[in-house]
């Protein structure tokens, strides 16, 4: 069983899922993440990224096959090729993207108590689209034939990196990253694994059994990266505080945007931001808090919800519920995990289902393209935006560390009225403008069968969605 420990790749952060880009070999290791805290009786911490303590401890076995490396008591790095092929289509992309390569570079280290890690990679693409979009949201480039000898592709440059300094009371860490906190794994509200990564600056603290995250972060208001609209600035300012209560886990989170008026005060962790939020002009800063909560029991099932407030006139308009003024959204789910020894080999089974309900209005404000909670056009949070509902449901297990099988299934209504794109804005006259929730929206339903491999050197993935939103995904890859 000791072979079958350790993870497929090795790093000293761990991190959300990377769905879009940077594939890695290991498949989906938030998933497996929270499946250790729910059969296990480890400290759970849900926010992410966060230091993987037990990589430098276990360095000279996690980082065997890498081709380059260098260990010492105090100093240590590690260097491995990384590269894949993808192929992409479906009718959601209206594009097929093929052929696809990328390669880069992984490389992880420490320097006494510093620890970094950088994953940098280029992409060429070849899309079938006349006019192709992105397809992780970030920026890509077009080379046309008329300037390539009659060749045509896309070609573009991702990384995900962590410089982070360990002192006896705090981690400081600058990187590039998706930040994911709550105890939901599809659908959380606040900050969502699946959103587009951006440029953050973080303290986290531990208190006893309270950890205390604040955070700053470079956000881009237009989904062109290099437009020159974006020379507009906005900003996000978040604070975390979670408390470890053994099976029970309790969290309070806050963030605020900030439009072409970024005040570093806003970084400190004693200053509670839906205070702080009155002293700034309303148009150019947006708020909103939450509250979530996590319950384990039996090493099998844990529980969760997550309650988040934008906005509201006061309590009663937000029982009410019946006007633009009340924003807010919801998270329930549910995790049931367990683990098998049959014979040598060891098999990981669990479901999730999650339920996530945001109002109309949500992550919007008063004027566009300023304050939105969004980065390059998507929400930070829950991806279905304002106005929206999510149920979803996944069946997974892996064998032995390596082979992986998921079956996941999505219910999704979208609104089609006002309130349901992240530009809307809020009405003046909030009080007397009503609103209606999945006003013209129609359910979608995706069916997504999954199967993956973790080598020691290779990586394969597949996933194929039928029904509703039908696309089709396949990787090869390899790390040395």
């Amino acid at each position: 069983m000791c072979l079958f420990l350790g993870s497929a790749e090795a790093a000293p952060v761990l991190a959300g899922e990377r769905s879009r880009n940077l594939k890695t070999l290991d498949a989906s290791p938030l998933l497996f993440e929270f499946h250790r805290f729910t059969t296990t009786d480890s400290k759970q911490r849900f926010y992410f990224p966060q230091r993987d303590s037990s990589w430098r401890r276990q360095y000279a076995e996690k980082e065997k096959d890498a081709l380059l490396k260098f260990n010492h008591a105090k100093a240590s790095i590690a260097a491995s090729l990384i590269a894949g092929t993808d192929y992409r289509g479906g009718e959601s992309l209206g594009d097929t993207i093929f052929p696809a390569a990328d390669g880069g570079v992984y490389l992880r280290g420490f320097i006494d108590s510093l620890e970094f890690m950088l994953d940098a990679r280029i992409y060429v693409e070849s899309h079938s689209a006349e006019r192709p979009a992105s397809f992780d949201g970030e920026f890509v480039e077009f080379q046309k034939e008329e300037n390539n000898s009659g060749v045509e592709y896309a070609s573009y440059a991702r990384y995900r990196g962590h410089l982070a300094l360990n002192m006896g009371f705090g981690r400081l860490d600058f990187g590039r990253d998706v930040m994911h906190w709550g105890p939901g794994y599809y659908n959380n509200l606040t900050l969502n694994q699946f959103g587009l990564p951006f440029n953050s600056l973080s303290l986290e603290l531990q208190v006893g059994p309270l950890s205390v995250i604040s955070f700053y972060g470079d956000l881009r208001i237009y989904q062109n990266s290099m437009s020159m609209k974006n020379k507009d600035q906005r900003h996000l300012y978040g604070h975390r505080y979670e408390l470890d209560l053994g099976n029970l886990t309790l969290g309070i989170s806050e963030i605020q945007s900030v439009y072409d008026n970024n005040n570093a005060w806003l970084f400190v962790p004693i200053v509670p931001l839906f205070m702080e939020k009155g002293n700034y002009s309303e148009n150019s800063n947006n708020g909103a808090l939450s509250f979530d909560a996590n319950y384990r029991f039996l090493n099998m099932f844990r529980i969760y919800t997550e309650f988040f407030l934008d906005d509201m006139e006061s309590p009663i308009s937000l029982i009410r519920n019946d006007n633009a003024e009340a924003k807010w959204a919801f998270l329930g789910g549910l995790q049931f995990s367990k683990d098998f020894q049959i014979g040598k080999h060891y098999l990981e089974t669990g479901t999730l289902a999650e339920y996530a309900r945001v109002e109309p209005y949500v992550y919007t404000h008063f004027i566009k393209n300023t304050a939105q909670l969004a980065h390059l056009g998507k929400p930070l949070g829950n991806q279905g935006g304002p106005n929206s509902q999510t149920i979803d449901w996944l069946i997974y297990t892996r064998l032995n560390k390596r082979w992986n099988v998921g079956l996941r299934q999505t219910w999704f209504w979208k609104g089609t009225d006002y309130g349901s794109a992240l530009n809307d804005t809020t009405p003046n006259n909030h009080m007397k403008h009503p609103k209606s929730f999945l006003e013209g929206a129609k359910m979608q339903y995706s069916l997504t069968p999954s199967l993956s491999y973790e080598g020691q050197y290779t990586f394969f993935a597949l996933e194929w969605t039928f029904i509703d939103d039908r696309k089709f995904y396949t990787r090869l890859g390899f790390q040395w």
